[in-house]
């Protein structure tokens, strides 16, 4: 059954599952693991995610899917991905989210 990004929407077919990985599960609320509810994500926006926000501000303002879509920082990247089949994108951390700010 193909499986469809929670935050770009890009369905990803079955055909193109081989890699165990290609989509994986969002804590929508890091470090919280046991009691977080989880989204599917395809690997370029999970990546994308994390190279974003450090693990407070997912806690903190951006917990759920909708405040991930309509978060400023991910609109052109949003934008970008729906136009393409790529699963799988390099990613360059954010200094902030290096420097834990």
């Amino acid at each position: 059954m193909p499986t469809t990004c929670a935050l770009c929407r890009r369905v990803v077919p079955d055909e193109r599952i081989d890699d165990p990985q290609v989509v994986q599960e969002h804590h929508l609320r890091p470090e919280e693991r046991a009691t977080s509810p989880t989204v599917m994500l395809c690997r370029p926006c999970h990546k994308q995610i994390h190279a974003l926000f450090t693990n407070e501000e997912l806690r903190e303002s951006y917990d759920t899917i909708e405040a991930l879509r309509s978060a400023d920082r991910l609109q052109g990247y949003v934008d970008w991905i729906r136009g393409t089949n790529k699963l799988e994108i390099q990613v360059r951390t954010s200094d902030r989210v290096r420097d834990g700010r």
